[in-house]
């Protein structure tokens, strides 16, 4: 079953597991609202990685199906406003992003911030803490993607990256787990370091003191549904595996 809102909407919410899966980049949506439904891009600038995880959602909606585990995917665009940083984080609706600038995301009023965040941000972090307190001992699965070269930097290596910082027991056998893996290259906080204070993890694992793992996944990897559903194959019992041993 689906329940969805303007915000979000959520995958199983029935499903049994403890572990809940989060997509906070699932879409590229603008909602009718935000200027039209449009940020003033392009078509082909909204379908890069600068407004959406490209191919995460489908990894995370695989994943819960294969872990009888609830999925919750956020239904707007990083780039209306970004539900994976705190509320005071100057990074919260960007104006330029890799190299290209957003002209609806200048000059916004403290009204139209305010309705990003109350019919976007805001609900979206209320569906994912009711999802959490509705299970008994819950465990956070973060999914996201990223893109294998910014603009004028040099190529990512890595395959898939596990970022952690404060909580480490679930992020540090995974990453031994998947270094096992011979044809993997595997990044510790990378391409991205750790978390940010009032991100998605912090809010509502690290403050809870909830086991909590972000995975990112190279998007190049995970474009196609095939892609998605393997990886998710690949990744479900690895992390059962992990979670199980850990005893939590």
């Amino acid at each position: 079953m689906t329940t969805s809102t303007m915000a979000c909407h959520i995958i199983g919410q029935e499903r049994p597991s403890d572990i809940v899966i989060t997509c906070d980049h699932a879409s590229n949506r603008v909602p009718p609202q935000v200027n039209g439904g449009t940020l003033g891009l392009p078509p082909a600038e909204m379908e890069r990685h600068i407004a959406y995880d490209v191919g995460a959602a489908g990894v995370a909606e695989h994943l819960g199906a294969l872990m009888d585990a609830p999925v919750i995917c956020s239904d707007f665009s990083r780039l209306v406003i970004d539900p994976n940083r705190g509320e005071d984080d100057p990074t919260l609706i960007m104006q330029i992003y890799d190299g290209t600038i957003i002209p609806a995301n200048r000059n916004l009023t403290d009204a139209q911030v305010n309705w990003r965040l109350e019919n976007c941000y805001r609900p979206y972090h209320a569906a994912l803490a009711r999802l959490l307190d509705s299970r008994a001992r819950p465990v956070m699965v973060a999914i996201h993607s990223f893109t294998p070269r910014l603009n004028g930097h040099a190529m990512r290596p890595w395959h898939i990256g596990i970022l952690h910082e404060k909580d480490q027991r679930l992020a540090l056998p995974l990453l031994a787990r998947l270094r096992a893996e011979p044809d993997l290259c595997v990044g510790e906080n990378e391409p991205y370091g750790g978390h940010l204070d009032g991100d998605s993890i912090d809010r509502h694992a690290i403050r809870h003191d909830r086991p909590n793992v972000l995975i990112e996944l190279r998007n190049d990897l995970i474009r196609t549904p095939e892609q998605q559903q393997h990886w998710a194959a690949r990744l479900a019992p690895i992390l059962q595996e992990v979670i199980a041993a850990a005893e939590l």
